[in-house]
């Protein structure tokens, strides 16, 4: 190969990887390159998937913090209650943060009453425990859903006013220019969908997560009634 003929080949690389770089859209290129209601779609889902995102991380946190158990806590309260030692298992349940020692807190304070007026009140305070731990769970829920409309609707609003552009023409527009607008509307429906899609998996996580944590619940407050239960 003759110095002339390299040189040509360099050339034409060049040239290739130019045209190559000019045929490319960065992700953000296309995300911004959709005129003012693309960008204001966009934005929406921007918002909808960091409060995704901040509500899945912290409901795990609290749920984990919820689901912490030490197996030696029943234990206690039997020995406390057997022994009548009613305000030492109240202190006990006082210094343990979590839903069962609470639940448990509320039937020792109802002791002396009917087993039905304690399992009444330890299902009152569950009730609570349950709508703390799915505090705003339902937000994830509602981008879940509401997320891939919002995507929809600006792919629609894109695919209108790409019509509209061809219609206003009288059909002499550029089919590039036609082109772009369409691929470009549909980035909507992709973002939409991306943030539905976390939303969805993350609030079927915390569901999951959740309900362990109220079967815990439910076990050890059957397991205090036996306890009550106990002839003496």
């Amino acid at each position: 190969m003759t110095y002339l003929s390299m040189l040509g080949a360099i050339a034409q690389n060049a040239a290739e990887s130019e045209t190559e770089t000019e045929n490319s859209l960065s992700i953000m290129d296309l995300l911004l390159s959709g005129g003012t209601g693309a960008v204001v779609i966009i934005s929406i889902l921007f918002v909808l998937l960091f409060v995704a995102v901040y509500i899945y991380f912290e409901r795990i946190f609290a749920i984990k913090a919820a689901s912490k158990y030490d197996e030696s806590f029943m234990t206690k309260i039997r020995d406390n209650v057997t022994t009548g030692k009613i305000e030492a298992a109240k202190i006990l349940c006082a210094q343990t943060n979590n839903p069962v020692a609470r639940l448990t807190e509320k039937g020792i304070s109802r002791i002396g009453h009917s087993l039905e007026d304690i399992n009444k009140a330890i299902e009152n305070a569950g009730r609570l425990e349950v709508y703390k731990l799915e505090k705003n769970v339902s937000i994830l829920a509602t981008v879940a859903g509401a997320a891939p409309m919002i995507g929809f609707l600006g792919t629609v609003i894109g695919m209108i006013l790409a019509f509209h552009n061809l219609a206003s023409s009288e059909g002499t527009a550029d089919m590039g220019v036609l082109a772009e607008g369409i691929y470009t509307a549909m980035t909507t429906t992709v973002g939409g969908l991306v943030v539905g899609i976390v939303a969805y998996i993350g609030y079927n996580h915390l569901v999951v997560r959740t309900d362990k944590v109220i079967h815990s619940m439910e076990a050890k407050a059957v397991d205090f009634l036996d306890l009550l239960n106990e002839p003496a």
